[in-house]
């Protein structure tokens, strides 16, 4: 049985903002606004759209995706008009964690409520209540009981405009006479407060009236002790019940003291809320489309997932592979991309994907009677193969077309076509021509990238075109239409309309540049038929891009895409070599502290737009900017975490060079993880790399972690780098994809049990089998399953659940100890947060 700390919580989160509907139009135009929409995990922004202007029905079609590597409580998303100097927000959708999964990877238009800005508040309070008597110093005076309230410290506070001096109210509210207010000191620049403060309230009323005492010292357990905690800005203010209340409301904590034991203390932590003040109106504010995708897995160590694992891997030598755990997992999913993800990574990572992809492709080959359509449809062999090139192919993507793109965005050229479409004033000999050049900057900079195409990819490729060929062996086409299926329709084209979500781009089109897009990626699209037919491939209702076509279909470009279909499809390694060109890995903008090479040392904090490739670490005031300073890749030796207490600044990591480190500040939880990952996988492939380093900052002349005076002092802390890698993007966690895949199987075994059933009956196993109430619910249009060989099937079917079964066994048996070792108003399960010990989603 697995212990509690060799069990590890991997959370993702995937969303896809769609568009908003029926928003409130401005007063000055009535046409609408400019406005973003913004995730939040609790009150922390990680995400937001570029802007879309003036309009009431604004559509963003934005996705995000990323780890979570925080605890959390609420996933909210603000509508804000974005138009006017300071941003307002217009609505929200506030969604608490344990009801996530309701929504699971469905569109679903949620209603937009009020913004109170405390809505989603975050952060964890330590509270000590105790009772005693003590005697007053009034003579003939009787025992008088008094409550004593002792804050201790707060964890994980918001940060409000980047900073924190938070602070703690304590109110008793007792029905019979006024309330008592107490506060504590400011804390300055901590998300951690450590406070140690006592309070001390009397709970009667002081005289000789002993049975006058009893009743005021009974009737103040009707009320309530209330602990807010605030903000310090020094620059708002705020009235609250006689006192002044300065800065920002953080959260509040609600304790009845009918509830309390007067007899022993009472410590716990507790959840911050938000006001209960606060209340939701009936006014409609408009609606917002989105498609949200949440998971929890808890990731055992590997030994735990050999069986399953074995079991999946061993599809590539079982005959037919319609009877196999990989074909039956796309089969029972409702959509095959789940699967997809999980399986090309386990599979690249043990390296048999070319395998896998060669028996799925031949059998769906197989099963296709018009080659017209070959991978055209949303099969579990199409969804691997575009898992794979999102997954090995965007640095390969980003080195052919990037720069094409930047040019078109920046040159914004009117490239329309469509006389239906064209502005007045507007010449189409013009636009066309734009087009054209367009369209053959990106042909020939495709056609001239095969030789840097990656291995594993040619080798997929090659895999597809020899099935294709040896079932079609008479048609001399077949091969260029197979590949091109896949590198044109699903790879390039696809980058190309939308270039943000191959992270070509970290801004969103506008309309003029998006119709261009669109315009370029039908042609890409249209090199399919014109590769392997030679027809010119237009709609009746398109007959306006013939002339585009007709460019292209001269002998010198049809001849060159040919070969790069033929090089990018071969499996020799004649052909490959390392692309030269620095490949962005990850760029944005974030904070840096200054090295203190200017002539006066100043070490102050200035935004740099920081920009990762793969083969150096730079920064610049701008991203059109020339680089500040630029970091090999050889010299960052480590990529840590720094310690709050250097800087009491959050989401602080350090780049370790030889002669200095570089402390930067990320702008959320997520966009710090993200950094930190791909920083690490550089890190891990230089031989030179750090075993020790310092977890805080030198400052006045000494190390704060260590207090070592020399700046050349040796660590004092193991790096947390891992085992070295040797290619950034197989990075691949296997035990992790598997337990996915077994959150997959665990969901679905209903499914599984139904194919048993059929199978059970006899049916003869070459009709359909499966019942229809097996598919109830599907979205991705699909035929019922073909058994085969049924002896083969009932095998691999039952020794799927043996495997889900036993690792559930686990899964329960952990989720026990969590309940054993769950101490209700610990740090880890506050009082008030019902998320703490939620258990994994099941997808």
């Amino acid at each position: 049985m697995a212990s509690l700390r060799d069990v590890r919580v991997e959370e993702t989160l995937r969303v896809k903002i769609g568009e908003a509907k029926n928003l409130s139009t401005s007063s000055v135009s009535g046409s609408g606004r400019t406005t973003v929409c913004t995730i939040r995990i609790d009150s922390e922004e990680i995400y937001r759209t570029a802007p879309v202007e003036k309009t009431p029905n604004p559509f963003y079609g934005a996705e995000f995706h990323g780890d979570i590597p925080i605890k959390f409580r609420f996933l909210s998303f603000y509508v804000c008009d974005s138009g006017g100097k300071t941003e307002k927000v217009l609505g929200k959708v506030t969604l608490k964690k344990e009801e996530l999964y309701k929504f699971y990877n469905k569109d679903h238009w949620f209603s937009l409520t009020p913004a109170d800005l405390d809505a989603a508040v975050k952060g964890k309070i330590n509270i000590e209540v105790r009772f005693d008597e003590y005697l007053s110093t009034e003579p003939e005076s009787c025992p008088t009981h008094r409550m004593a309230v002792r804050v201790v410290e707060c964890s994980n506070l918001t940060v409000i405009n980047g900073a924190c001096n938070p602070y703690v109210v304590v109110t008793l509210n007792p029905k019979s006479r006024h309330k008592e207010i107490r506060r504590t000191v400011v804390k300055k620049k901590t998300i951690c407060p450590h406070y140690d403060e006592t309070f001390f309230f009397d709970l009667e009323n002081k005289g000789q009236n002993h049975d006058r005492k009893l009743y005021c010292f009974e009737d103040a357990f009707s009320g309530d002790l209330s602990i807010s905690v605030w903000h310090d800005d020094s620059l708002v203010s705020r009235e609250v019940l006689g006192n002044i209340f300065r800065g920002s409301f953080l959260g509040e904590v609600k304790i009845p003291l009918h509830g309390l034991d007067t007899n022993f203390p009472h410590s716990a932590w507790y959840s911050l809320q938000a006001r209960e003040s606060l209340r939701q109106t009936s006014a409609n504010l408009g609606s917002l489309r989105l498609n949200i995708s949440y998971t929890a897995d808890y990731v055992f160590l590997s030994h735990y997932y050999n069986d399953l694992r074995s079991l999946l891997l061993h599809s590539i030598d079982v005959q037919p592979i319609s009877c196999t755990s990989v074909y039956l997992l796309g089969e029972v999913v409702e959509h095959r991309q789940d699967a997809a993800q999980p399986l090309v990574r386990m599979f690249l990572k043990h390296g048999k994907i070319v395998p896998l992809v060669s028996a799925l492709a031949k059998w769906e080959i197989e099963k296709t009677t018009d080659a017209n359509t070959f991978f055209r449809g949303n099969t579990l062999v199409t969804k691997l193969i575009d898992e794979l090139m999102k997954l090995v192919g965007l640095p390969y993507l980003h080195d052919t077309l990037k720069t094409i793109i930047d040019k078109i965005f920046e040159e914004r050229k009117l490239c329309e076509v469509d006389p239906g479409r064209m502005k007045e004033g507007a010449s189409l000999e013009e636009s066309m021509g734009n087009l054209k050049e367009y369209v053959v900057s990106i042909v020939e900079a495709i056609t001239g990238s095969a030789l840097v195409c990656p291995t594993i990819m040619r080798e997929v490729f090659h895999a597809v075109k020899e099935a294709a060929m040896m079932h079609y062996d008479g048609s001399p086409t077949i091969k260029y239409r197979v590949v091109s299926s896949f590198v044109f329709l699903r790879f390039f084209a696809p980058a190309i309309l939308g270039p943000k979500l191959f992270d070509l781009r970290t801004d969103t089109a506008d309309m003029l540049v998006h119709r261009t897009l669109t315009l370029v990626s039908k042609v890409i699209q249209g090199l399919v038929n014109l590769i392997s037919s030679n027809s010119v491939p237009f709609n009746l209702k398109e007959e306006y891009m013939v002339p585009v076509f007709d460019c292209l279909s001269e002998d010198t470009h049809m001849d060159a895409v040919r070969m790069f279909l033929d090089i990018v499809s071969s499996r020799t390694g004649a052909y490959s070599k390392n692309i030269e060109a620095p490949i962005v890995l990850k760029e944005g903008v974030m904070i840096k502290r200054a090295q203190g090479r200017n002539k006066i040392g100043r070490k102050n904090f200035k935004r740099r737009y920081f920009c990762l490739t793969n083969q150096y670490l730079s920064y610049a005031k701008s991203k059109t900017e020339k680089p500040l300073c630029s970091i090999p890749i050889e010299d960052i030796l480590a990529v840590e975490r720094l310690q709050e207490n250097s800087f009491k600044m959050n989401y602080m990591f350090q780049v370790v060079q030889p002669a200095r480190a570089l402390y930067i500040q990320a702008n959320n939880c997520v966009e710090e993880k993200e950094w930190l990952d791909i920083l690490t996988k550089v890190c891990n492939t230089n031989k030179n790399r750090l075993i020790v380093y310092h977890p805080a900052a030198f400052i006045n002349g000494h190390w704060l972690c260590c207090k070592e005076v020399d700046l050349t002092a040796r660590g004092c802390c193991p790096v947390s780098g891992g085992l070295p890698v040797t290619d950034i993007q197989l990075d691949i966690d296997s035990d992790r994809e598997v337990e996915k895949i077994h959150s997959l199987f665990l969901g679905r075994m209903d499914k599984l049990d139904s194919v048993l059933d059929s199978m059970l009956n006899d049916i003869d196993n070459t009709e359909q089998c499966g019942c229809q109430e097996v598919y109830s619910g599907n979205d991705e249009p699909r035929p019922r399953l073909v058994i085969e060989d049924t002896k083969q099937c009932y095998q691999t079917v039952t020794e799927i659940q043996k495997c889900v079964i036993n690792l559930e066994q686990e899964h329960k048996q952990h989720r026990k100890m969590l309940q054993k070792h769950a101490v209700p108003g610990s740090i880890d399960m506050p009082i008030g947060d019902e998320s703490a010990m939620l258990p994994g989603t099941r997808l």
